[in-house]
């Protein structure tokens, strides 16, 4: 008599918390601070999270996503944010139309990934110490640009209408740099998931030994990296300038470390702990939602960085922690 067992494997609790703890803490803060303000979930305040909050770091971000993929870093992303904003800024300022001034930008961020992509591939110098030589050499170049680092604002006359065509337009109700995130995130997950690039990139992040010997062009792979990011950070350099109608000298500092936090935020999603569009896209609403939930319970900048930093270890402590207790 043969005694039929359920071979199905059961999932721990440990498991289950360790794959689902962003989720798991995103619906808290939301609970949270839905309690405690009564204005978070309102209409106006999450389009205010989405447009101001969202989208510039999210795009970052998913450059960031890249190259983290890839087993790198880049730490320049805020000078290919702020070279973009400024060249954007500059061109508009002496006359020429926006799509000037948007191709310029989108080539002054270009520059910055060729730089990156020519240290680390041709004189070989370890990611971190490349992207961290530019951004040194990208901050001084601002300052020389703009007479020791003096705002240029244009909020009036032609550019004025050039910004607002960007920044405050809509289609079919979606503002335009919604669209514009929405179509980054597309080509990003096609570009990581779904094409040989992609696969030279999980290959080179998981194995980079295995990756030269299989064949895969390395050098010529990691180029691609380093602009691409550049890239997606000019993008937000653009939109960025769009919106306050200005350009700000190392204003792009400011999506470093976020969206570095919003790209390992987003590892804890995946077994392996590789990062993901998706993942990406949740880090980066984690932040945003709670940086917009300190400011209305009323916490000032300082202790907001706090609790940035505080979530970001307890999240990716607990998620690492659980599983490794799971196995």
């Amino acid at each position: 008599m043969s005694v039929q067992t359920n071979d199905k494997p059961k999932v721990s609790l440990r498991a289950f918390l360790a794959k689902y703890s962003v989720l798991i803490a995103f619906a808290a803060i939301v609970i949270f601070f839905a309690v405690a303000s009564p204005t978070f979930l309102t209409p106006a305040n999450l389009f205010n999270v989405l447009v101001n909050n969202v989208v510039m770091l999210a795009i970052v971000a998913l450059g960031l996503t890249i190259v983290i993929s890839s087993g790198g870093i880049d730490l320049s992303v805020g000078v290919s944010v702020d070279m973009a904003s400024m060249v954007f800024v500059m061109l508009l300022a002496a006359g020429y139309s926006g799509v000037v001034g948007v191709g310029g930008g989108l080539g002054a961020a270009l520059v910055v990934g060729i730089l990156n992509a020519i240290l680390i591939t041709r004189l070989n110098i370890s990611p971190f110490l490349a992207t961290l030589g530019v951004l040194f050499i990208g901050q001084s170049a601002q300052q020389l640009a703009t007479s020791g680092g003096q705002p240029i604002y244009l909020t009036s006359g032609y550019a004025g209408d050039q910004f607002n065509a960007i920044a405050r337009t809509a289609l079919l109700g979606i503002p335009t740099p919604v669209i514009v995130l929405i179509l980054c995130a597309l080509a990003v997950h096609f570009l990581l998931h779904r094409s040989v690039f992609g696969r030279y990139v999980q290959a080179m992040g998981a194995q980079p030994g295995v990756a030269w010997y299989s064949g895969i062009r390395v050098p010529r792979e990691l180029s691609l990296v380093h602009v691409l990011c550049a890239l997606l950070a000019g993008v937000t350099g653009i939109l960025l300038s769009a919106t306050v109608k200005s350009y700000v000298p190392l204003s792009g500092n400011a999506f470093l470390l976020d969206a570095i936090g919003a790209t390992f935020i987003g590892t804890t999603l995946s077994r392996e702990r590789k990062p993901s569009v998706i993942g990406t896209l949740l880090g980066v609403f984690l932040l945003a939602i709670v940086k917009n939930g300190l400011l209305l319970v009323g916490w000032n900048f300082y202790w907001q960085q706090v609790g940035i930093g505080v979530l970001v270890f307890l999240v990716l402590a607990a998620s690492f922690g659980l599983r490794r207790a799971a196995h």
